[in-house]
């Protein structure tokens, strides 16, 4: 499979480990870095489900 054709998720994988080796970043500091990031989008991924959610329980509570 080519890069063209990899999900999106490969490709910015991608993106992102060739411009922190093209800056010569530490490993280790990559890592803590990419935790964080890590962590951050974690959060508002929960954050979105949890509004999905209440959104389908107020589509629901109209339906009745």
């Amino acid at each position: 499979m080519s890069l063209d054709q990899a999900p999106d998720h490969i490709k910015l994988a991608v993106d992102l480990i060739a411009l922190l080796e093209s800056h010569d970043i530490e490993p280790s500091v990559a890592v803590g870095a990419l935790t964080i990031a890590l962590q951050d989008f974690q959060q508002k991924l929960a954050q979105t489900d949890e509004k999905s959610n209440v959104l389908g329980e107020i589509d629901q509570d109209r339906a009745k």
